[in-house]
C-alpha cells in the first residue's frame, strides 16, 4: 500500500536527456519516481548514473506497444503524473525507419491514452510533442500555428499530438502537450548535431586531426538549456485545467552560429574545421523555426534563461572535461 502523502510520477522513457533531468527535478519535489525503458535489466542509464539519482527511481521494462504490460504497470504504480517522453526521438534516423518511429511514438501514445481511460486512472499526462510538427515557421508559432509535418518523426509527433487532444475532450482526461522546441545539454546522445559540434571542437582542440561533416549549416533553431525545459513540464502538470503551451526562448539561430560559439569556446575558427557533406542532408528539412513562448511566462511564469551561446558553450565545456 501507498502512504497517502506520497506523490507518484511515472516517466515513460527515463533513460534519455529529459528523463533524467525531469527525474532529479521530481525527486527534489519529493516525488516517488518510477521510470520505464525497453529493457530496464540491460540498459547502462549512463544519464541517471551521471546525475547521480540511479539508486533513487524504481526502475521498469516496458516494450512499445504492449499494451497488457502498459496495463499492469499503470495498475501497480497508480501513478499521480505520468510524463510520456518515450519512442524514437531522432528526425534524421525517422527517415531509416519511418514505420518503428511511427508505432513508438503515435501508436505508443494511443496505447498510454487508452490504458488510462480503461482504467479510469486519476492522472495527469503530459505528452512530449515537437516544434517538428509545424515545419517551417518564418513567423514564429505558437500554440494554434497550423501544422506541417516535414519528416516522419514529425508526422508520428503531429498524430500522438491530436490523439492527447482528442482524449481530453472526448473522455474529460486531464491530458497536456508540451511543444518543446530544440533544448539541449552534456546529456544529449552523439547522434544529435550539437552533440557532434561541441565533441569535435573538444577532439580537435585536444589534439585530434579530422573534419567536422555537416549538411546544411544555415538551418535556424531556437536552442535552450534542457534542465529549464523539463520544469516547463513539471508546471503544466501543476495547473488546474490541462492546456498545450509551447516552450522555446523565443530567440533563433543559424547552425553555423552554434558552430562558432562551440569553436570559439576552445579558440577555434570554425571555418578551418568544418565541411559540408551531401551525405548529411536529410531528404526534407526545416530551414528556420521560430517560436513564441509568451503563453508559457504568461501562465506557467516559465521563461527560458539559458540562451544559444551559453548552451553551446556548455556543452563544448562538458565535451572537454569528458574526451581524453
Amino acid at each position: 500500500m501507498f502512504a497517502m502523502a506520497e506523490k507518484r510520477a511515472l516517466i515513460l522513457g527515463i533513460g534519455g536527456q529529459d528523463g533524467g533531468l525531469l527525474a532529479r527535478l521530481l525527486l527534489s519535489e519529493g516525488y516517488v519516481v518510477h521510470g520505464t525503458s525497453r529493457d530496464a535489466e540491460s540498459r547502462s542509464f549512463s544519464t541517471l548514473h551521471s546525475l547521480g539519482i540511479f539508486e533513487k527511481v524504481r526502475l521498469h521494462s516496458l516494450s512499445e506497444g504492449d499494451f497488457r504490460a502498459m496495463l499492469a504497470l499503470l495498475q501497480s504504480v497508480r501513478p499521480h503524473e505520468i510524463y510520456n517522453l518515450a519512442g524514437q526521438s531522432s528526425v534524421g534516423l525517422s527517415f531509416e525507419q519511418p514505420i518503428q518511429t511511427f508505432e513508438s511514438v503515435a501508436t505508443a501514445t494511443l496505447q498510454i491514452l487508452e490504458a488510462i481511460r480503461f482504467l479510469k486512472l486519476d492522472a495527469k499526462f503530459y505528452q512530449a510533442s515537437s516544434s517538428e510538427m509545424f515545419g517551417n515557421t518564418h513567423a514564429a508559432a505558437e500554440e494554434h500555428t497550423p501544422l506541417n509535418p516535414r519528416s516522419p518523426y514529425a508526422i508520428a509527433k503531429v498524430a500522438a499530438h491530436h490523439a492527447v487532444l482528442n482524449y481530453r475532450e472526448a473522455y474529460g482526461l486531464f491530458a497536456c502537450c508540451g511543444i518543446l522546441f530544440n533544448h539541449e545539454s552534456e546529456f544529449r546522445p552523439a547522434r544529435f548535431v550539437t552533440q557532434r559540434v561541441a565533441e569535435a571542437a573538444a577532439r580537435i582542440a585536444k589534439g585530434h586531426k579530422e573534419k567536422l561533416q555537416l549538411g546544411n549549416i544555415e538551418i535556424r533553431r531556437d536552442w535552450g538549456w534542457a534542465e529549464e525545459y523539463v520544469r516547463a513540464m513539471w508546471l503544466m502538470l501543476q495547473q488546474h485545467s490541462a492546456e498545450d503551451f509551447v516552450i522555446a526562448t523565443g530567440h533563433t539561430h543559424s547552425l553555423r552560429e552554434f558552430v562558432d560559439e562551440c569553436f570559439s569556446e576552445v579558440g577555434l575558427v570554425t571555418r578551418d574545421w568544418i565541411e559540408c557533406a551531401a551525405s548529411s542532408m536529410r531528404p526534407t528539412d526545416i530551414i528556420e523555426s521560430r517560436a513564441n513562448p509568451a503563453r508559457a511566462a504568461n501562465k506557467l511564469g516559465w521563461k527560458a534563461t539559458v540562451l544559444m551561446p551559453e548552451v553551446a558553450r556548455r556543452m563544448t565545456r562538458a565535451a572537454l572535461n569528458r574526451i581524453s
